[in-house]
């Protein structure tokens, strides 16, 4: 198993062929994290990915790198943000990548106050740096492993995605991977025993979408 996941804080271009390419592959399991700014700007496009069935998560409210942050402004940060995707989504989501992925002890303390579990991953597709479709490709095929969480974007800025992604699943099917969501990955781990070990990226690979 698997989560095939997808970061969206901006655009419009983007999101939609890839929503169609996981369906037209009958991959009905993923998980989006949306910032909440641009699911207030972009409703039609959060109801799509809720239609289709895929999982939502926060990407939180201002895109700034929490752990710069004030306690009370990162409680307000992740209320406001899940405040929002609730109405728009219609559902309370419980899951969150925070911007840039940055965290530190408080983040964490304070966001499961807030009854969020935040997720990492583990395998960067390193999509959002435009390194190239076989490049992307390869990194995650070649670094893919039962439990990973799979780190890719569905912003404008990404324009490979969509191209490697037909390919990717092609290839992790072949490999016998079932696609599921970040929170079925997670109940897994938890049913046997082995907590998921969510990874950082090094300072130098922090996605900024």
């Amino acid at each position: 198993m698997l989560a095939l996941t997808f970061d969206i804080s901006w655009g419009e271009k983007r999101a939609e062929p890839i929503i169609d390419i996981l369906l037209e592959n009958n991959v009905k399991k993923a998980t989006f994290f949306l910032s909440a700014p641009w699911s207030q700007s972009h409703p039609d496009i959060v109801k799509n990915i809720v239609d289709a069935g895929f999982e939502i998560g926060s990407h939180g409210h201002k895109h700034d790198n929490y752990s710069k942050l004030e306690d009370d402004e990162i409680r307000n940060q992740i209320q406001t943000a899940h405040s929002i995707l609730t109405n728009v989504t219609g559902k309370a989501p419980n899951l969150i990548r925070l911007p840039n992925g940055d965290f530190d002890k408080r983040v964490l303390r304070i966001a499961e106050e807030l009854n969020y579990k935040v997720i990492q991953w583990d395998t960067d597709s390193m999509d959002w740096m435009n390194i190239g479709t076989d490049k992307i490709i390869n990194r995650v095929v070649s670094r893919a492993h039962n439990g990973d969480i799979i780190l890719m974007h569905a912003s404008d800025t990404v324009r490979q995605t969509h191209e490697a992604l037909p390919v990717i699943i092609e290839k992790l099917r072949a490999e016998g991977y079932e696609f599921v969501t970040v929170s079925e990955l997670l109940a897994q781990t938890e049913a046997n025993g082995k907590p998921v070990q969510d990874r950082p990226t090094s300072a130098n690979q922090v996605p900024v979408f």
